[in-house]
């Protein structure tokens, strides 16, 4: 049965969620799908605790990106369980983790997306649908004119004014035809210092990583059943990797050598590396928990996007055992028997995420595409900062961090300078109301390394949805918005007012990440 209205967000990871609030804001009629039955993709199906930027708690984000970190402190601050020595914290992280200065539960920052877009929902501007897979599209020429679902109650087909691709592989593109790109580009077709010297190949994609979260129970034992394929991983070493696949030898990324750190101790210890929940600020204490996303469980056998649905299926579910059978090798051969599968904090049965972080989308083929030669430090060597970009709509900063792919190599992990997100990374080649709101933008297999991560991503799905909105008030196309600059400079105004940074201050931008 058909639904219009005039904005439809596919997808409801970081840049879905963030493209809906701007949009339905901005006074627009949305509606929002999710395949799963939660909303904020990496932040919480996927269980990835926020990879940012050094100045993430005062700029360098959007103002609601701020906002959903601000409230989920409150959260926190609101449990009488909290000491009031952690809840007099400004910068409250919960799970004191190293990566991240907001290391915090997936269910409770699930809890605080549902809020940020509560009232947007009551007041009639947004309508969240969850367990929908896009399968088809019908386009008219340049235009996507709806998008189809499977759903539990079976095909549901919406029309939109415009369309925009969130979800985490660019599912929507190859459905409406809009002209992409999948996995690695050939140095020959970029000029990037670091793109493949072959051809391209789209199935060179970056490893995805099923993860998983462990408390630490000192007083019990809790093995997990042994995986069907345990032997398998337990002698599997891959030929760039230094070590077995269920040990404690990784690799380190910026400089490919051996690296092994270890589960407990001083310093960039593994429990602490993601750790989700620090018992001790409770009181009593809790049992510490961690999420599991480390090397050991990167899956880069085989791609899944791109790939038939039973090979994809199959994949997945290799991907999962490997996150098992490394956590029964913890407990049985490493000797930590302690380590509990926590279920809880990510809402799912098993302590498994809900769905796989899949860092590697498919790519439209922009007006602009951002490469390694605007925003890498080597590729700008003697510029001491990244291009700066006319039609910004956004910022970001993060290393171009690549996890060994599929094409069989290693970490690439290299420095850039903090970056800006171009409106012309958001707009396809040919289709006119097709716009990319998250990881499918116009970057490359080496720039999606720097592009891909969480307020980034929030960004690129607030410009997108704003974008939508300003199109239609102003009754122009999307691209006309980039053509035309007393347009550009009105849409610019807009994100200024929403909050959206469109560039660093002047002392930052030479910085080295």
């Amino acid at each position: 049965m058909g639904s219009d209205c005039e904005v439809l967000v596919v997808g409801g990871g970081c840049g879905g969620v963030a493209a809906a609030l701007s949009a339905a804001m901005l006074g627009r009629r949305v509606v929002l799908t999710e395949a799963t039955g939660r909303l904020g993709g990496q932040l919480t199906s996927q269980a990835v605790p926020p990879d940012e930027n050094a100045w993430v708690e005062t700029f360098g984000s959007t103002q609601s990106y701020r906002l959903m970190r601000s409230r989920v402190r409150d959260r926190y601050r609101a449990d009488p369980g909290l000491t009031a020595e952690a809840r007099a914290l400004p910068e409250l992280n919960p799970g004191e983790g190293w990566v991240s200065a907001l290391c915090a539960e997936p269910v409770v920052v699930g809890e605080v997306l549902d809020e940020l877009l509560a009232p947007l929902v009551r007041a009639g501007n947004l309508e969240i649908r969850y367990h929908r897979t896009p399968v088809a599209a019908a386009t008219t020429g340049d235009r996507v004119d709806a998008v189809t679902f499977a759903s539990p109650e079976g095909a549901e087909s919406v029309s939109a004014s415009y369309v925009i691709d969130a979800t985490e592989e660019g599912d929507v593109l190859p459905l409406a035809g809009c002209e992409h790109v999948l996995g690695s580009e050939s140095a020959a077709d970029t000029g990037e210092p670091h793109a493949l010297d072959g051809p391209a190949d789209p199935f060179d994609q970056q490893a995805l990583t099923w993860c998983a979260a462990l408390e630490w129970d000192p007083d019990g034992s809790h093995v997990v059943p042994r995986p069907g394929d345990y032997d398998f991983w337990r002698g599997y070493r891959a030929p760039f990797w230094p070590g077995p696949q269920l040990g404690w030898t990784t690799q380190e990324p910026e400089t490919g050598e051996p690296l092994s750190r270890p589960l407990f101790g001083e310093g960039q210890d593994l429990w602490r590396f993601r750790r989700i929940r620090s018992g001790r600020l409770w009181d009593p204490p809790r049992p510490d928990v961690t999420l599991v996303n480390w090397p050991q469980i990167d899956y880069w056998l085989a791609p899944v996007t791109g790939v038939e649905p039973e090979e994809r299926a199959a994949r997945l579910a290799q991907a999962r055992s490997l996150t098992s059978s490394f956590v029964h090798w913890l407990q049985t051969e490493a000797g930590y028997p302690a380590l509990r599968p926590a279920g809880e904090p990510l809402g799912t049965p098993d302590g498994l995420a809900l769905a796989p972080y899949v860092r590697e989308s498919r790519r439209i083929r922009a007006e602009f595409t951002v490469l390694e030669q605007h925003v890498g430090v080597e590729a700008r060597a003697g510029i001491g900062q990244a291009e700066q970009f006319a039609d910004s709509v956004g910022v970001g900063c993060y290393r171009i961090d690549l996890h060994p792919s599929t094409g069989g190599r290693g970490y690439l992990d290299i420095a850039c300078h903090p970056f800006q997100i171009p409106l012309g990374a958001l707009l396809p080649v040919r289709t006119e109301n097709l716009l990319a709101g998250g990881k499918c933008l116009g970057v490359t297999h080496v720039t999606n390394g720097c592009y891909r991560l969480h307020p980034v991503e929030w960004n690129t799905g607030e410009a997108a949805g704003a974008l939508a909105a300003f199109a239609l008030e102003n009754g122009v196309p999307p691209r006309a918005v980039r053509s035309r600059p007393g347009l550009l400079a009105d849409f610019q105004a807009r994100l200024a007012k929403l909050g959206v940074p469109l560039e660093w201050p002047e002392p930052v931008r030479g910085v080295v990440r």
